[in-house]
């Protein structure tokens, strides 16, 4: 304890010296989060600051080991960094697949090499990854995927379509699941690639939602040639890492239930519907629905820290992060309902310099993806059931 108290000391220190106060404050959509890569355009010096900092301190993946850029911290120490940063109002200085989903994997299954070659640019936000895994015909059941990849000897040539890659128009790599023996059984016989977007053979066609805007993508792969050193893993195996890597991208998409640096919902409805003579918002429905959704709101955080602990200690049930999923995302949704409702009629303008472009009425449209992307609410429900409660099939 004297030893976290001493670190916590240090760590406000050091981020009330070091985060830029416009960094303090909530991303205004999402054009104003830090992605990173090579055709990343910073929205502002003191974001650019601001990243650069934490990636000297290693602090964009606090926990990954210094080897690879990370600050070596951890896990009490990550959570009481977590914490100040979120009681300062930090910004996450880097938001990133390649932190939450592939680096993990990289951890695990990577060779030596791999790992130093793309781990250090992870964490400097040098590339900005997507994710090669729905197919027109493969969503929830992913194993039928059919994209191939065949062995040319230095070489593996990939044809195939994969659809809803997220920012895959942005994208510099991507992290890729292929059949790689198509006579193999269904969940054997894929491989786990990764390879340069900007690879002849590629492209990617951008799909429109109704928020108006689009972080999805249909991707195609033409004769794409990647060479044999960028597979993951063992050939025919990568099942396996795509599990694996599937946890990952639940507990990131579960996370969103947690409003971390956001302004309190309270304060978002005091500016538009003004309060009474005691300082209490003036709608005493909405208030206690806000209410009801902040307890709500810290339990889960409570619970996505209890449940890595858990997983820490060699006690967890992979199958937990179906839990945060679904949850978060539902939570996720419920307050992007009250910012609509916090805001009155002003949260429906769609177009405008004040309302940022109608931001808060397209966060609030792009909510409803939440609930299908990386594994619809059904799909984790029935894993729930299964894989948790163990009751039996239908």
């Amino acid at each position: 304890m004297p030893d976290l108290e001493t670190f916590q000391r240090d760590a406000r220190a050091w981020l009330e010296a070091n985060c830029p106060p416009e960094m303090r404050t909530p991303p205004r959509n999402e054009e104003d989060r830090c992605w990173g890569g090579k055709r990343w355009k910073f929205e502002s010096a003191a974001q650019r600051t601001w990243l650069e900092r934490m990636v000297a301190k290693g602090w964009t993946v606090p926990e990954w080991p210094t080897a690879y850029g990370g600050g070596g911290l951890s896990r009490e120490e990550a959570k009481v960094l977590r914490a100040e940063m979120r009681s300062l109002g930090c910004r996450s200085p880097l938001d990133s697949f390649g932190i939450w989903m592939l680096g993990p994997a990289l951890l695990k299954y990577g060779s030596e090499e791999q790992k130093r070659h793309y781990l250090p640019q992870i964490t400097r936000g040098e590339i900005r990854w997507c994710q090669g895994y729905s197919e027109p015909n493969a969503g929830s059941d992913l194993a039928s995927l059919q994209t191939k990849a065949e062995d040319k000897g230095d070489h593996f040539l990939i044809n195939g379509q994969k659809i809803w890659t997220s920012y895959a128009d942005k994208a510099d790599w991507i992290f890729c699941l292929v059949r790689t023996d198509p006579a193999a059984k269904k969940h054997e016989g894929i491989s786990f690639l990764l390879f340069d977007m900007t690879s002849q053979g590629v492209s990617t066609k951008p799909i429109l939602l109704i928020s108006g805007k689009s972080p999805f993508c249909e991707t195609f792969f033409d004769n794409v040639k990647v060479p044999k050193n960028q597979l993951v893993g063992t050939l025919n195996k990568g099942w396996d890492i795509a599990k694996y890597l599937l946890t990952h991208e639940r507990d990131m998409i579960g996370s969103m239930g947690d409003g971390g640096a956001n302004r309190p919902l309270g304060q978002v409805a005091a500016q538009s519907l003004g309060t009474t003579a005691a300082g209490e918002l003036a709608d005493p429905m909405l208030r206690a629905d806000i209410a009801h959704f902040e307890i709500d709101e810290a339990a889960f955080r409570m619970t996505m820290e209890r449940a890595g602990d858990m997983m820490k200690a060699g006690q967890g049930n992979p199958a937990f992060s179906s839990v945060l999923k679904y949850y978060g995302t539902e939570l996720n949704k419920r307050r992007h309902e009250l910012l609509m409702s916090a805001g009155g009629t002003d949260a429906l303008e769609w177009e405008s310099d004040r309302s940022h472009n109608g931001a808060r009425a397209r966060n609030w449209l792009r909510t409803k993806a939440n609930s299908i992307e990386g594994g619809t609410s059904e799909v984790q429900l029935n894993i729930v059931a299964k894989r948790i409660l163990g009751l039996p099939d239908a």
